[in-house]
């Protein structure tokens, strides 16, 4: 009775060689999975903070204009930075969770937000343009050498707040909040589809990449351009 145990035992077990084959071959599946899984990740974070962010700060606009009036009648394009951060304090920055602002040695000025993301002025001379960073914006910028325009796309996103000009080539933004930049595109839809996507498969462009996101309904589309990371 004993031996026939055995017997059977030993035919049902593993052999150390059939051991090591089915590690391999999970390891090989984890190998293949996992960068995909954090991938996968990692894109998750930018679409949240993404849409975050461009629901609380046109939250926060109108919230300013209850007190301020109408968004075009105190909104200025400053040129100076100092003008600039004053100004985004006092008609947008108080009515948004911000943990702290910093001025950045180029002129330009940040502005940190509780869940790791950030959003910086894009250039000192015009308070109109805009990157969001989904996280660490020193990474980010590190990564680019300092370049903020070669983060579009990628690590930060552009966006746009010039709500008191009616010129054609800002028509996207004229008369309303934070939104993605689209400024200069005209056309049929596909025509400005295309264009959009021509200016995000280019590694120094980037613009438009933000309103790729927003039209997928802020979701990373499977066939977007560029490799996100923050």
């Amino acid at each position: 009775m004993g031996e026939g145990l055995r017997e059977r035992a030993s035919k049902s077990a593993f052999t150390l060689a059939e051991v090591l084959i089915t590690l391999g071959i999970i390891g090989v599946v984890a190998a293949m999975t996992i960068p995909v899984l954090v991938q996968k990740y990692k894109y998750q974070v930018v679409e949240v903070r993404l849409k975050k962010f461009y629901t609380s700060i046109n939250q926060a606009i109108k919230l300013s204009e209850v007190q301020n009036g109408a968004k075009e009648l105190w909104y200025v394009d400053n040129h100076d930075t100092a003008e600039s951060l004053e100004w985004f304090k006092n008609y947008i920055g108080k009515y948004m969770n911000i943990l702290k602002y910093e001025t950045l040695s180029d002129g330009t000025f940040l502005v940190y937000f509780p869940d790791g993301s950030a959003m910086q002025q894009l250039n000192s001379n015009f308070s109109r343009e805009y990157v969001f960073y989904p996280g660490n914006p020193n990474k980010c910028l590190d990564h680019y050498n300092g370049h903020v325009y070669n983060t579009l796309g990628k690590c930060g996103f552009k966006f746009m707040y010039f709500p008191a000009d009616s010129n054609w080539y800002y028509k996207y933004h004229y008369l309303k909040g934070f939104e993605p930049a689209r400024y200069g595109l005209s056309g049929s839809r596909d025509e400005m589809k295309a264009a959009m996507y021509e200016d995000c498969s280019d590694p120094y462009q980037g613009k438009y990449c933000t309103a790729i996101i927003q039209d997928n309904g802020w979701r990373i589309p499977s066939d977007y351009p560029q490799k996100i990371f923050y």
